[in-house]
């Protein structure tokens, strides 16, 4: 049976606390183990959805996160609250992950303050959804890029000096990357230059011991969906999956979890897990 969610539309970048349906994305189900015991992690785009949960699920495994975001405050104060409130270091790094200079300071930044980087979360994404080719601006195209792709690439370069061999990469794409999406082409085409990426940094980064995977979700409800669809979709965002709904953010953390402690995924670089809610598709 599909659920539909209340119709809304927020401001971008959206906070959550405007959302009529909150997002599930502080993992107050999941118990960690210590597979990230002494770590630290980057996370961009970490305020909230999928960066949220991927934090909040860090710092229960024992790991201290900094976490990049545009401007969304309040929505990051949460999350360093829900990181604290395990014991665990938190930075918040506001500002705007589309400038290379931004990307490298945030790096320099976790290194001065939490001391290394062992784990790199590129999260962080840009959509605005068009209903024509032609009604698609080049300054949008261009800051679909700098953000989604652009950003992963200096920030990855920028903490190559610190990860330490066993340490890992891990990308967001997302399902439109594989199939595309006809309302979000620049998005799409982004993604799936983010598999592109993922698949070459794992070999070239082989040598020094790092891996480098991506997760590549189908729907998830996030800020991001009130923040840049209309009313109608939201109503209806994630019926189609064959779980007729949407994914909670915290159902997708654990991917980042596999990917990131090297107990589970020491074997593992240049690989994509797509949790699409039961969705199969060729390849």
């Amino acid at each position: 049976m599909a659920q539909t969610r209340q119709p809304q539309t927020i401001e971008y970048p959206g906070l959550e606390g405007e959302m009529k349906d909150d997002p599930r994305d502080e993992m107050r189900a999941y118990q960690g183990r210590g597979l990230l015991e002494g770590q630290v992690a980057l996370v961009t785009g970490g305020d909230s959805g999928i960066g949220r949960a991927v934090s909040v699920a860090f710092a229960k495994e024992g790991a201290d996160v900094a976490v990049a975001y545009l401007s969304e405050h309040p929505d990051a104060e949460r999350t360093r609250a829900c990181i604290e409130a395990e014991g665990r270091r938190c930075l918040l790094l506001a500002g705007d992950l589309a400038d290379p200079e931004h990307c490298e300071a945030v790096v320099q930044r976790t290194v001065e303050q939490l001391g290394t980087i062992d784990v790199v979360v590129n999260n962080v994404a840009y959509q605005q959804p068009v209903q024509d080719l032609a009604d698609l601006s080049n300054d949008q195209w261009r800051r679909t890029f700098a953000v989604n792709i652009d950003s992963y690439f200096y920030v990855t370069r920028a903490a190559l000096d610190h990860i330490s061999g066993g340490g890992c990469v891990i990308n967001t794409a997302s399902v439109n990357g594989l199939r595309g999406n006809k309302a979000l082409i620049d998005y799409s085409a982004t993604k799936g230059a983010v598999l592109g990426l993922t698949y070459s940094l794992a070999q070239a980064l082989l040598d020094r011991g790092i891996r480098v995977n991506a997760v590549a979700p189908g729907p998830v409800w996030t800020p991001l969906i009130p923040a840049t669809f209309g009313e109608d979709h939201v109503a209806r965002f994630g019926a189609s999956t064959p779980y007729g709904r949407p994914a909670e953010p915290d159902e997708i953390a654990p991917s980042y979890v596999f990917f990131a402690s090297p107990l589970l995924s020491s074997y593992y670089s240049g690989e994509v897990l797509a949790p699409v809610g039961g969705e199969t598709m060729p390849g």
